[in-house]
């Protein structure tokens, strides 16, 4: 390759089912040590971009290089070498324990009797340790969780020492504590071991986290690959997933339900993060709310600029102007309920108090 830091390249791949392309002329290369994530819309043709790099669907055109070999020409003990796979598709293997599934990892190296040497098992015992499972090695795999059987399936692939290792979906049917102990043990693999991780992923706030390199995999055989600050954005999550109720946050990396509708019933007084959970609470209850005066800087204001009807704001570092007050006070009068959270005063905010006492007097206040 003509850099020695790409491990893999796609050289305008063309992919697809009975001749028909789902995905066209994709032409994007992997360095060395990267973790690359696909994301995209169900059917839109992520899978099939993972089972082309690993040989697993024929290409319709185009070619996959690993280090400087297309593996088209590759044998299969030789690709096994370079590449390791961990699919959606359940394996059930009868009467072997996790040991012996990960220790299967090492059939690429061993001989025609397929007889683990010693080194064999010193590197099925580094695997096991990697993937913290050395509690459950010699359970039989069938009896462990879903969570358990993942992370002897990632040790599987790490016993083949592969350059590259390719995951659909790995963080399905796992609770959020073994998804957030397999990407992190997949990011530490990636970035001490050097393997080039190439995975996709359905949770779009875990994908904005871990990943070098997105590739958003689009209906209609569009394919674009650029770093995550790029692609994670509301506008483009919006587009590639058709989102039309709700929206995407970049700045929590969360999708958010749609903001109550109308004109505000309850006025909200808060900073600090004092009102997120009150903005969260009237959301659920799908009770249109106003907030206010919120500083531009404050924590409480982007979440309250996306769900509040209204928001009144100041600029920070100065004393909230009159006319910010006045602001506030006409939306109170238009509210049947008033909810303080804002339990601190200084310099800046003190005019905030007029608008509390003003909402007690008038027996709003809760």
């Amino acid at each position: 390759m003509a850099d020695e830091e790409y491990e893999i390249e796609l050289d305008r791949l063309t992919a697809g089912y009975d001749g028909q392309p789902l995905i066209e002329n994709l032409s994007v290369a992997f360095r060395k040590g990267e973790v690359v994530v696909l994301i995209g819309p169900n059917g839109a043709g992520k899978s099939t971009v993972l089972k082309s790099i690993a040989r697993q669907l024929a290409w319709i055109g185009g070619r996959v290089v690993c280090e400087g070999k297309n593996i088209g020409e590759m044998s299969y003990a030789e690709l096994s070498e370079h590449l390791a796979v961990v699919l959606t598709d359940r394996i059930r293997p009868e009467k072997m324990t996790c040991r012996e599934v990960a220790a299967a990892g090492r059939y690429p190296y061993t001989g025609r009797l397929g007889k683990l040497t010693p080194e064999d098992e010193r590197k099925t015992d580094e695997a096991i340790r990697a993937v913290h499972a050395e509690e459950i090695q010699d359970r039989d795999f069938e009896a462990v969780s879903d969570g358990q059987r993942q992370r002897i399936m990632l040790a599987r692939a790490f016993c083949q020492e592969p350059d590259v290792l390719v995951l659909d979906e790995p963080t399905s049917f796992l609770d959020i504590r073994y998804k957030l102990e397999l990407l992190t043990i997949l990011r530490q693999m990636a970035k001490e071991k050097g393997i080039t991780v190439i995975m996709s992923l359905h949770e779009i706030d875990l994908a904005m986290k871990i990943a070098d390199l997105v590739i958003c995999v689009d209906h209609g055989h569009t394919v674009s690959a650029d770093a995550p600050e790029k692609i994670f954005t509301e506008d483009s999550i919006r587009k590639l997933f058709r989102v039309e109720d709700g929206f995407f946050d970049p700045l929590s990396g969360g999708i958010e339900m749609p903001a109550p509708a109308g004109e505000p019933e309850v006025f909200v007084i808060s900073s600090g993060g004092s009102g997120i959970p009150v903005f969260r609470k009237l959301q659920r209850e799908n009770t249109p709310f106003a907030a206010g005066v919120l500083f531009t800087n404050d924590i409480d204001y982007p979440l309250a600029k996306r769900l509040a009807s209204e928001v009144v704001t100041a600029e920070p570092f100065r004393e909230i102007p009159d006319s910010c007050i006045g602001q506030a006070s006409e939306i109170m009068d238009r509210c049947r309920r008033v909810i303080n959270v804002c339990r601190t005063f200084g310099p800046d905010n003190r005019k905030m108090e007029q608008l509390i006492r003003k909402a007690a007097e008038e027996g709003k206040l809760s």
